[in-house]
């Protein structure tokens, strides 16, 4: 069977989730203002970190009384300060539908030992999240990397609740809208939807949850990277820019580009209308192709950035070696780098479709993606 080769390439293969691609207008001439060389306790230095606190408030709206802090090793390391500080003052419930959920189930089981309640799904499902009880506090991804399915809205997370939320946003945040009101504490990392260089965290906290730091105190030491408090009060200055460690100002210039070129498309609306656009590309390629859906069991949940498909064709003999090759092909002629599924997901494929990709190359993509998918068939039925 002769397959076509598609005529059109896209201008960037990059579809990784993380770290992921960066703006469409990035240069390394772009951060030619980093005060490199510099402490980032210099009048320069802390300037920089506020800018990028206080930018991030405008561009996510941010309450005016939560406090954003810059801290260390990206969302793992700002959701587990938040961990580590803030829980054990009551039962919890560990919510997860993936593998970055079922890590928090592990922190808080194994690690903290605390009394926690684990409510599942399975891959392509979601927690149904009217059963459970808010006067616990709350621990849950908003959106499932590795999965695909995201939370559709805050609307049964009660205002009047006794617990905290604690909600990992990393791929949530800048493609999605989050009800500030509904989360106590919210976590992400620049490299997802911004496309922001790895290793730095974001912490932001309501005030019910700084009420909670500096009436609780842990029952296990906390190193000093997770403290937060000092003499029963909140470390403030933590939140205006005066981190734990020192930050990376190179990265901190690309996150400040990141957000200026946010800003440049619309904000916070713009972002979401990008990554919707591009997800629509791809939903809308599935239901034009039977060999091939989303793993998300349930259209509201569909995650607008981490798409996460599989393979539904009878002939495919071993789906974790097809979408493995598959992606091989695809990646073999610079068409789409890193869109393997996650290790510990169902096999399949993830292509990032957050604000920083152009639609034009998901559109530029999928064909492709039909042609290594035929070429893939045909490998197989000739070493049958």
């Amino acid at each position: 069977m002769a397959i076509t080769t598609p005529a059109t390439r896209p201008a960037n293969p990059r579809f990784s989730s993380g770290p992921c691609a960066k703006p469409p207008t990035w240069t390394l001439d772009a951060l030619a203002d980093a005060p490199l060389g510099r402490s980032h306790r210099a009048a320069v230095g802390k300037d920089k970190l506020k800018a990028a606190i206080e930018t991030t408030r405008e561009v996510l709206g941010v309450p005016a009384d939560y406090k954003i802090g810059i801290v260390p090793a990206s969302d793992t390391g700002a959701y587990e300060m938040a961990m580590w500080s803030l829980l054990g003052e009551r039962p919890t419930q560990m919510v997860a539908w993936e593998s970055f959920g079922t890590g928090w189930v592990t922190d808080a089981v194994k690690q903290l030992k605390i009394e926690a309640e684990t409510i599942t799904a399975e891959y392509g499902k979601i927690v149904d999240f009217t059963t459970l009880d808010f006067d616990k506090d709350v621990c849950f991804t908003w959106n499932g990397t590795t999965s695909g399915v995201r939370l559709p809205n805050g609307d049964a997370i009660p205002a009047d609740r006794a617990g905290l939320t604690l909600c990992d946003a990393t791929s949530a945040a800048f493609a999605m809208d989050l009800p500030w009101d509904k989360l106590d504490v919210t976590t992400f990392s620049w490299q997802k939807v911004l496309g922001g260089e790895a290793a730095h965290g974001i912490l932001i906290l309501s005030p019910r949850a700084v009420e909670r730091l500096e009436s609780h105190t842990p029952a296990w030491p906390l190193p000093k990277i997770f403290r937060l408090t000092k003499g029963g009060k909140l470390i403030d200055g933590i939140f205006t820019g005066a981190t734990i460690n020192t930050p990376s100002m190179l990265c901190v210039e690309d996150y400040l580009f990141a957000l200026d070129w946010a800003k440049s498309v619309g904000g916070l609306k713009g972002l979401m209308a990008r990554a919707d656009a591009n997800a629509k590309a791809v939903w809308e390629f599935c239901e034009a192709n039977d060999w091939i859906d989303n793993l998300a069991v349930d259209p509201a949940t569909r995650s607008n950035t981490s798409v996460c498909l599989k393979f539904t064709d009878a002939r495919i003999t071993d789906g974790a070696a097809f979408a493995k090759a598959v992606a091989k092909r695809l990646e073999a002629e610079g068409i789409a780098l890193d869109i393997g599924a996650y290790r510990d997901a169902p096999a399949g494929l993830r292509i990032w479709c957050g604000g920083t990709v152009e639609t034009s190359d998901i559109e530029a993509m999928l064909p492709w993606l039909a042609w290594a998918f035929e070429t893939e068939i045909e490998a197989q039925k000739a070493a049958a």
